[in-house]
């Protein structure tokens, strides 16, 4: 294996880690990132699921206190049942926004322009959002209502416009319809295990002509970057 396009994985692992679960937008980064490195073959499809399920496993380790306890009390504790409906109320309008439209949201908006311009649009409300006073009137996860799960979740579905920040949508959402920092910051990192798992199978079985033993190490470079640098991120945030 290639010593550079495994050093090449590693980088857009890190970036990949490190994005993904910031208010940036990580798709719009790895592809800028993989257009400087030379890294835009079709391989870099199923590379993405890759290092996107590597970002997934590493907010899920971060958790797994938490996701057991939701499980374990599923049978007899409301507060488990309650959160996990929250969690699923919140994944619909993305779920199902992207099986209707996401093709030609793709085909229309898919360009280095869009990237870039939403880029710069995510940017200044992030800085808006960073100085608006707001009321909290939820300040931890278990707290939510089924219609707060449901308006973090439109805005989640706004990171189907390409160059927009899944993490910075439903964040800065989070923030305007009335969440602490903390239960914003922590309900993104719940709702992204469906959404990205879910986004990941699907790309994965779409893809599924690419795989391939010989890219084995160029996955394993990449995956180990992105677990670490996303799990840093995580315990950071």
């Amino acid at each position: 294996m290639d010593t550079l396009l495994l050093l090449k994985a590693a980088i857009l692992g890190v970036v990949e880690g490190l994005t993904e679960f910031l208010p940036i937008s990580s798709t719009g980064h790895l592809i800028v990132v993989g257009s400087l490195l030379d890294f835009n073959d079709e391989r870099g499809k199923l590379f993405e699921i890759v290092i996107q399920s590597a970002a997934i496993l590493a907010v899920m380790w971060e958790y797994r206190a938490k996701i057991a306890s939701v499980v374990v009390g599923l049978p007899r504790e409301q507060a488990a049942r309650r959160f996990v409906l929250n969690v699923f109320i919140a994944f619909l309008p993305l779920a199902l926004i992207g099986l209707l439209f996401g093709k030609h949201i793709k085909e229309v908006l898919f360009n280095p322009i869009t990237v870039a311009t939403t880029s710069i649009i995510g940017a200044v409300f992030i800085l808006w959002a960073e100085k608006r006073q707001h009321t909290v009137r939820v300040d931890t996860v278990d707290d939510l209502s089924w219609k707060d799960a449901l308006k973090v979740g439109f805005a989640q579905a706004l990171a189907l416009i390409p160059g927009t920040s899944r993490s910075g949508a439903t964040i800065i959402g989070g923030l305007f319809f009335g969440l602490s920092r903390r239960a914003a910051t922590e309900f993104t990192f719940f709702l992204a295990m469906p959404t990205l798992i879910g986004a990941t199978l699907y790309q994965l079985y779409k893809e599924r002509a690419l795989l391939s033993s010989d890219d084995l190490g160029m996955w394993a470079s990449g995956f180990i970057a992105s677990f670490i640098s996303a799990f840093l991120c995580v315990r950071w945030l």
